[in-house]
């Protein structure tokens, strides 16, 4: 199935009410298992490919200044509240200058999203990769995106304090340690210092989450998951793919 297709008939199946039911089943001493494709799933067909392809289509719209807006206002949530179908996770970078479904012009339930500063993956804990986890076995989600930008403040911190052996103030210092390596994976590399690190941190981003046991990595060795970096550029409005 094309990802026009695929995206039509999610559209209206949103519009007509036709959700699955939630993604785990709860009894005693039962844990949380893994959300079977529903018959009703909209995204049926669609693989990660197809979502990239529609997502990537957005942001050219966006940046065209076309966007269609979808599934925005307060008629369209309510069809959501026996169930979700979003189509990615997207671990990005808490900035506010990073909207996520006007930048790709999605609407409301299309776009899983996981936002820490700095877009973190490998040491961030049991929260962002508990969270991803989620996306990948209780939602079914096709595609995972790591998503960075430029100017990213984060990632300015750890270039900056790297090689002064200072502390930064409370639980800043310990995010900014996370990017780090980054920063030093890119040193020797010419060009610009924070679009290096920024491309770099994504990369590490990606390799973390494709190595991911015991969810993650299973569902992109099956071709059930395709996992992407990609770069927001503030100035410009594009995304582009990185990794």
């Amino acid at each position: 199935m094309g990802s026009c297709e695929g995206f039509s008939r999610r559209d209206w199946m949103r519009y007509t009410g036709v959700v699955a039911a939630g993604w785990w089943s709860m009894g005693a001493g039962s844990q949380l298992a893994a959300a079977a494709p529903s018959a009703g799933d909209p995204r049926v067909g669609l693989t990660g490919d197809d979502v990239l392809a529609e997502l990537l289509a957005g942001n050219e719209r966006f940046m065209a200044g076309e966007t269609k807006n979808p599934r925005r206002l307060p008629k369209d949530f309510s069809p959501l509240t026996a169930g979700q179908f979003p189509v990615a996770a997207v671990i990005a970078c808490s900035d506010s200058r990073v909207p996520l479904e006007i930048v790709f012009d999605q609407g409301v339930g299309d776009l899983f999203v996981i936002r820490v500063a700095g877009n973190v993956v490998g040491g961030s804990g049991a929260v962002v990769k508990g969270s991803i986890e989620y996306a990948v076995s209780g939602l079914n989600v096709p595609l995972v995106m790591v998503l960075g930008h430029s100017e990213c403040g984060a990632v300015r911190a750890a270039i900056e304090h790297i090689d002064k052996h200072d502390s930064l103030p409370g639980e800043i210092n310990a995010l900014v340690e996370l990017i780090k390596p980054a920063v030093e994976q890119v040193r020797s590399e010419p060009g610009d210092k924070l679009a290096n690190a920024t491309r770099a941190n994504v990369g590490l981003g990606v390799e973390r989450l494709q190595g991911l046991e015991p969810i993650v990595a299973p569902a992109v060795r099956n071709g059930k998951l395709k996992i992407v970096g990609a770069n927001y550029d503030l100035a410009t409005g594009r995304v582009a793919t990185v990794v």
